[in-house]
This record gives structure tokens, sequence and C-alpha cells, in this order.
């Protein structure tokens, strides 16, 4: 087949003209063509007027006239042999595995990562063992409701912990800025959809599923690693990690240079797991598990983070500001933005997690911390918008004095932003008007904040550093003239977001383990190599291969 780029058509195009396009930008007959599908579908909103979309195709022609098209093109991009985007195993097991005990490798996390990758290792027969130190998807979602509803937060059972990890409450997005010449991206989206996401996944620019959905999928996908001899256990925090000479290891080796081997984990429940392979897939919340870790040995750099609120609209502003008057239509969907400046104090505000038709939800994991983040459903049919409006700060500047100060950094803004919003799980709120104005705010005006449990209207510049409050009120008068209403006095700011991403790098080789821990192998958005689902579960597959070599091909 022929893989067929920038065919561009009005948003409104009838059924037949995408085959006449086709035919046109080639120069053939459409009786020529034997078949099409759609491999990529996004769209061009620049003119709000006249909105195209744009297709990536996969062409079906008789083999001679391919031939003749890729010789009478050639040297043009737009035309090329459609690539293999067909996933290929590296390694199979026999039906025998495992011939020894240390061999069966353990997967520590039940997020995105971890269920790739105990996916992949199941499909490869390497039976897998997972470690999820939160229940199952079902009762933890009860758990959750239980804050939300009632203010009682479960520690071990929350937003951040728990089977399917923090994307499962979510806007479900599976799109990333990762390079992808693997195609494992397709990959995941495959299993995706194989275990109940909508098939669309496959081909729009933006795909997304939504909590609801989520959900079923992660027990689908967790019931076919079971059948392929995998196992999960839920309810099993790992309290420490095992390696051989583990008085030699220090936190501050160099790199490439090993001094230690992993033999195995403890368990709470005070049960010992050996294996000389542990894939370690936790989220970029499992405080306690980094300081573990680092107690243990093994080497951990901070790296840059962002903190700062999340933001409401009404969702008809955000579709007005973007399509125009094609607001509503259904290919479009609800509209999302991407925003970034760089302000005069030398910082940088930019939108993340953008949750078109979503709520603000309670994300927190510790007591008496308020932590907020996003979240959608598939039909992103909710009143408001939503995003995280942030500040990117760094470890030499914001936080220099240890490895793990971003973690304390976090921790204190997440105790003043209990303080503030009442000491109940209740999140401190200010109208975007009064936030640019520098006054409280006292009454809310159109725009009705979703967070759960509730808000306390407060004065947010006393939740984050003055640097922070500077940049971001920079920002949203800026973002005002992208997006029309952004600045809108009755808009809201919920505080705080503080877990946009790790505080901490536990740095690997180019083997995908760590440098300082032989057959210890970091993953994920934990372990600061990942920023979203889609990104996590391939991180989750290129750690599954590099395990899977190893073990069939040990050096």
């Amino acid at each position: 087949m022929l893989r067929l780029s920038d065919i561009k058509l009005p948003l409104n195009h009838g059924d037949g003209e995408l085959r006449t396009a086709i035919a046109s930008k080639l120069a053939i007959t459409p009786e020529q063509i034997i078949d099409f599908r759609v491999f990529k579908r996004s769209y061009d909103a620049r003119k709000k007027r006249d909105i195209q979309l744009i297709y990536l195709l996969d062409v079906e022609l008789n083999s001679n006239l391919e031939a003749q098209l890729l010789e009478k093109f050639s040297g043009q991009n737009f035309l090329q042999t459609s690539p293999d985007t067909t996933y290929k195993f590296v390694a199979q097991a026999q039906p025998d595995f495992p011939a020894a005990e240390q061999q069966r490798p353990l997967i520590i996390g039940f997020g995105p990562c971890g269920i790739l990758a105990a996916l992949l290792l199941a499909q490869m027969g390497l039976k897998p063992i997972v470690l999820e130190r939160g229940p199952d998807v079902r009762q933890r979602t009860k758990d959750t409701w239980g804050l939300w509803r009632d203010r009682k937060l479960n520690t071990e059972s929350n937003v951040q912990y728990g089977e399917g990890g923090a994307g499962t409450f979510s806007d479900g997005k599976l799109y990333s800025q990762v390079k992808d010449k693997r195609f494992l991206s397709r990959k995941v989206l495959e299993e995706f959809v194989k275990a109940g996401a909508p098939e669309e996944i496959l081909y729009v620019s933006k795909p997304h599923i939504g909590t609801f959905k989520l959900v079923k999928m992660v027990e689908t996908m967790r019931a076919e690693i079971i059948r392929l001899g995998g196992e999960i256990r839920f309810n099993c925090k790992v309290e420490t990690i095992h390696r051989a000479h583990n008085e030699d290891v220090s936190a501050a080796a160099p790199e490439n240079e090993k001094q230690g081997q992993i033999t195995g984990v403890t368990l709470s429940n005070g049960e010992t797991l050996h294996s000389d392979h542990i894939i370690l897939a936790i989220g970029h919340s499992a405080r306690d598990s980094f300081q573990m870790l680092l107690d243990q040995g093994v080497y951990i750099e901070p790296k840059p983070f962002s903190i700062g609120f999340r933001i409401e609209h009404p969702q008809s502003v955000i579709d007005k500001a973007r399509f125009g008057e094609f607001a509503g239509h259904p290919i479009l969907g609800a509209a999302d933005y991407k925003l970034v400046h760089h302000c005069d104090n030398g910082r940088s505000v930019y939108s993340f997690c953008m949750c078109p038709g979503g709520t603000v939800v309670a994300s927190a994991s510790e007591e008496g911390g308020v932590v907020t983040n996003g979240m959608s459903q598939y039909s992103r049919n909710e009143r408001n918008a939503n995003s995280a409006i942030v500040v990117g700060i760094e470890p030499e500047k914001d936080y220099p004095e240890h490895v793990l100060a971003g973690l304390d950094l976090q921790r204190t803004l997440e105790k003043k932003a209990y303080e503030l919003g009442g000491e109940n799980y209740n999140a401190p709120a200010q109208l975007v008007g009064d936030f640019l104005d520098n006054k409280p705010s006292t009454e809310l005006g159109s725009v009705t904040p979703s967070y759960q449990p509730g808000i306390t209207l407060a004065d947010l510049t006393q939740a984050l550093p003055e640097f922070a409050i500077d940049a971001i009120r920079e920002a949203i008068p800026v973002f005002d003239r992208q997006i029309k209403g952004f600045a809108m006095n009755d808009a809201v700011l919920t505080g705080i977001e503080t877990r946009t991403s790790s505080p901490i790098c536990i740095r690997r080789d180019r083997n995908f383990a760590s440098i300082n821990t032989a057959g210890l192998y970091p993953a994920g958005e934990g372990a600061g190599y990942a920023g979203g689902i889609l990104s996590a579960a391939i991180d989750g597959i290129k750690v599954a291969e590099a395990v899977a070599l190893d073990i069939m091909s040990p050096q």
C-alpha cells in the first residue's frame, strides 16, 4: 500500500470527496483505487471560517500502478510506501519458563507503564509478578469518591495509588511528543482497543478515552495478563529492595559504575520475593518509595517540575474562541488549547493537562494536603473546561537543599493550600479578575467551580511563591489574546497543582537499567521518563523488552 499525506478537505465534506481527493492528488481515476483507510485525521482551525480536515491515508492500488506512482513522485514527501506498523516481539520464552526462581520478573506499580510492561512480558511468556500498593480499580474508585463526596482520604487508595495509576482519573489523553520510529504508540493503542477503547483512537490526532472507559479497560488488560501466566497482587506495598553487596553501595555512584545486583523485595506484610529483574514503575507521587530507594543507595537526581493552579472557563467560551461558527461540530468535539508564555522574570508559564468538558478533582495522597488535577469522561460534555496553568521550577534555583527537596516543596505548598481551603479538603479558589486585581474573592460569578468536595474563596497569592504568582499574573492576559475570554473576570482559579511530573529522576543506562543497580529498571512517570498515559505505556514496552532480552540472552 501507499502512505499518502497532506490531503485537506473542508470540515463538512461529503462521503465521496475523500476518494476524489486521493485520485486528484495522484492524478489517477477514482476507479483505480482498490481501497483506502484513514491512518490519521487532524484538523487545522487557524482560519475559523474555513476549518480544514487533514488526512494521512493508506491507499491500495494494483502493484504496477503503485510502483509507477512511487517513481513518478520520487523525492516528494507526500507519497511513500506504507510502513509496517506491526509490533515485533524481541524474545519468546519456552512454555516451561521459569527454569529458576530468580528469573521471573517483578513489576512494582500497575499504572500505564506497569500495565504495558506486564502485558508485554506476559505475551512473551515471561510470567511477570505485579506488586501494586493500592487496591483493584473498582475498590479504588469507591475510595476516591470517598474523598470527593465525604472528605475521607484513604492514603493507599486514591487518585494517585491503585490499579490503573493516576491516568485512570484523568482525561485519558493518548498523545505525546515521544519520537516513535518503531510505532510503539500503535502497539499501545491497539492493545487499548482490544481492551475496549473506541477504535477511533487509532486515527484521530488527539485521541482520548475518559475515566469510565479506562476503568473497564484496565480490568480487561489485567485479565489478559493473568490468562497469559502473569500474577497481580494488590495491596502489596514494597517496603524495601534487596541487592547483593549492599554494604558497598553508594547513592553518589558515578555513571556506568554498577555497585549492586538487585535480588528481590520485601513487602509490607513481611513476605520476601526474589528476582534478578525488577521493573520500577511507581508513579510520580510515591514519595515514601523514593526515600526508600535513596536509603538503599539507588542513584537518584532531582529534576525540574511545575507548580500552579487549575483554571476553569465555560466550555462554550473555549469552543467559540477556537472554532468560531463551527463550535459544537461533532467531528471537532469540545475544544482544547495549548498555551505557553515566557515571562519577564525569566520563568515560563504554560497550560498543562487540559481537560475539555471536564472537572477539577481532588488528588491528595497524604493527609493534610490539597492537590488538584483534571478529569474528563469520553463524552467531554461537562459545563466547564479546565487546565493547569503552571510555572516551571528548577532544583538549582528553587530547591537546592538535597536530592528529595522537591518533595519537601510539594508538601509545603499542599499543606498551605489545605490551610487556605479551611483544613477540610476544600480547595482554595479565586476569580481570575480578582487574582489579576490582587484582591481576595468574596463571591462567585457565572462560573461554578467543579472541584469536589468543595472550594473556599481565598487569596491565592498566599498559595505559591511570589515569582510564580507574578508569572501567572503576567501570562493570563497574554493567553487572553490567543483564547478570547481566557482572562474573563468570572473564570475560576483553584489551588493547587503540584504533581505535574516527578520531582526526581532515577538515572538509567542505555539498556534501561539503573546506573548503579544491575537488574533494577526505573520506568515511567515516577522515575522521570514519561509525562502521560501514552508516553508511560511506551516506556513500559521499552523496559519490558530490555528485561526480556536480558533474561533470554544473559551476558
